[in-house]
């Protein structure tokens, strides 16, 4: 297995590139979030690689960060999700949004990647829920505050409920949210999260 690659980066394309090493170009495909963390052509590069192999084909995919590369190897145990969708879906949301997805059940938002559907969307976050707790999707302090979010009993799932209805998606809220105390009152919850997602648009 190939655990990862240092060399020079010498070819950056859409979702591929590639990596010289000790005379060897590796052809890497990758994700858009990957490409936009990498230095200029011909800097010295790391990445964390999985090999593919199938029937008719080895494909290597390379990730700038593990976490990044944890949750392609999560996405592609999930029934009907290929490289190809994983690599979309992860260029379109960096790690911590998806897992913030998946903890809201907010599925619409991992529809904005291509060729993923509604149905695709529902399983991902189906499947991926009952494996990874609230503190590995949001970290520590922020995940505790993450799942009082997710409750509708408490100040911050009333303020999220409040926030969808506004028209901004349950994994946007519930990380706006989780920023404030849990006693904050939910007016100054809502004001100050409208704040903060006004700023991130």
């Amino acid at each position: 297995m190939i655990h990862s690659l240092r060399g020079i980066l010498a070819a950056v394309e859409p979702n591929f590139i590639v990596i010289e090493c000790s005379g060897v170009g590796f052809g890497v495909r990758t994700t858009m979030n990957t490409i936009g963390k990498l230095p200029k052509t011909g800097s010295e590069v790391k990445i964390y690689t999985h090999l593919s192999v199938r029937e008719d084909a080895m494909e290597l995919f390379g990730f700038s960060e593990p976490s990044e590369l944890n949750c392609f190897r999560m996405l592609t145990a999930v029934t009907g999700v290929g490289p190809k969708a994983a690599i979309s879906i992860l260029s379109e949301l960096t790690p911590d949004k998806l897992m913030l997805c998946v903890a809201s059940g907010d599925h619409k938002s991992i529809t904005r990647a291509q060729g993923v559907g509604p149905k695709l969307a529902s399983r991902i976050v189906l499947e991926l829920k009952d494996k990874i707790s609230n503190e590995e999707l949001a970290g520590g302090m922020e995940g505790a505050a993450f799942a009082a979010a997710a409750d509708p009993k408490t100040n911050a799932g009333e303020a999220m409920s409040a926030l969808v209805v506004l028209g901004y998606a349950q994994s946007e809220a519930a990380a706006a949210v989780a920023r404030f105390a849990p006693d904050t009152p939910v007016q100054e919850m809502i004001k100050g999260a409208l704040k903060i997602l006004s700023g991130g648009r």
